[in-house]
């Protein structure tokens, strides 16, 4: 004779505890994660399961009085444990707590029951689906937040001693060398594109969005899945200008400026600031490249006050050039102050036009900038005027 629900529900609040000790010691038998777990998680576990049997004896007796009871049975797991046991793991834990209730059920329950424990294991199935994807999004929130904290102090250049903490919370992968990009916002930003392509070059990227301002920190990743040996070998040697090449499509319109490598992702703030420099007088240079380099920027850069272009002119063309060769820095200033005439600087200088042609060699092969191109020839000059202006009155009056 079938029972009444008031007997079914009796029935199974007795039968409670023997389904919770049979389901657990089935969990341990078929589970190899739950048993190498450690005793405080596995306990945690079990009160998950119980909570699970316990909700649906409720959910059984009055299932339109509580539709979201389901979700109920989460809230007796400690937050780590979400952050222990995957999604896959929890759906295998509700099937073999359906499974032990269903083989009991089969000793003596109704219809109307085997029904309900199948109808239930669905709600309890999409209530895990629900924990775990409202985690997902709180920890793509706060890595959003992190993300542009860290990007900020980057960009400010007031790191602390947490920065490197907060940057290994992040996932960070890059190693090595580390450059700025700085950009415009495009209407539509996909970040997921921009992570994409810079896997896809064995590269690693922090991304902050200030406004209508884009900002990447670049950096070579230790490892690129999903790329294979050979693709990783290519993607190992490109140059930054390559990297901000690839991802250029995902900025908007407007300027692209690239700041100088630095060692490592701590001293990124020195990158920053060259780019931003850059960014910020990019309008000046009418056919600026995209990406263009702030180093190539240098004299609009110096001209709008910053004292990193100054340093970086004098430090890196005209005292090295002073350095080797006071004949070199004649021989260049004539040749710019005459046009980039190899005739007329060989004329003032009294020599062949050939000697000024080797000198402008030497020029190059000392400092890495050939005086005989137009922009080039702009940063030299802006150079040679810094660096004398720079001179001890007591060196100029020697001259």
């Amino acid at each position: 004779m079938p029972r009444s629900k008031s007997e079914t529900l009796a029935w199974l609040r007795r039968l409670s505890g023997e389904l919770a000790t049979t389901t657990l010691k089935k969990l341990e038998d078929t589970l190899p994660w739950y048993a190498e777990m450690p005793p405080g998680r596995r306990s945690a576990v079990g009160l998950v399961a119980q909570a699970g049997i316990a909700s649906f004896i409720a959910w059984f007796d009055d299932p339109k009085s509580t539709p979201w009871i389901a979700a109920d049975v989460f809230g007796a797991a400690p937050r780590e444990l979400l952050r222990s046991v995957s999604l896959q793991q929890t759906l295998q834990l509700i099937r073999v707590t359906v499974e032990v209730v269903e083989a009991r059920l089969k000793d003596g329950g109704a219809e109307d029951l085997r029904e309900g424990i199948l109808l239930y294991s669905r709600e309890i199935a999409f209530a895990a689906a629900d924990v775990y994807a409202r985690a997902a999004e709180a920890r793509g929130l706060w890595d959003a937040r992190l993300e542009a904290l860290v990007v900020d102090s980057i960009l400010s250049g007031e790191a602390d001693d947490e920065l490197p903490s907060r940057i290994a919370a992040l996932g960070w992968h890059g190693h090595g060398e580390v450059a700025v990009l700085v950009g415009t916002t495009p209407p539509q930003l996909d970040v997921d594109q921009l992570r994409r392509t810079a896997r896809h070059m064995a590269a690693d990227v922090l991304i902050g969005v200030q406004g209508g301002r884009l900002v990447l920190v670049i950096g070579r990743a230790e490892t690129s899945h999903g790329v294979d040996d050979e693709e990783i070998g290519t993607a190992a040697s490109l140059s930054f200008v390559e990297i901000a090449t690839q991802l250029e499509p995902g900025f908007g319109s407007g300027y692209l400026v690239l700041g100088h490598a630095v060692p490592t992702l701590v001293e990124a703030s020195k990158s920053a600031r060259a780019a931003l420099a850059g960014f910020a007088v990019a309008r000046a240079w009418r056919h600026a490249p995209r990406p263009v380099q702030a180093d190539d920027l240098l004299p609009e850069r110096a001209l709008a006050g910053d004292a990193l272009a100054r340093t970086t002119l004098i430090e890196r063309i005209y005292r090295p050039l002073q350095a080797h060769s006071t004949e070199l820095v004649t021989t260049l200033w004539c040749y710019l102050d005459n046009g980039r005439s190899l005739e007329a600087t060989a004329r003032e200088l009294f020599v062949h036009p050939n000697t000024v042609r080797y000198r402008l060699k030497r020029v190059s092969d000392v400092i890495g900038w050939d005086a005989t191109g137009a922009r080039e020839a702009l940063i030299l000059q802006s150079a040679l005027i810094l660096g004398s202006i720079a001179e001890p009155d007591a060196v100029k009056r020697r001259r």
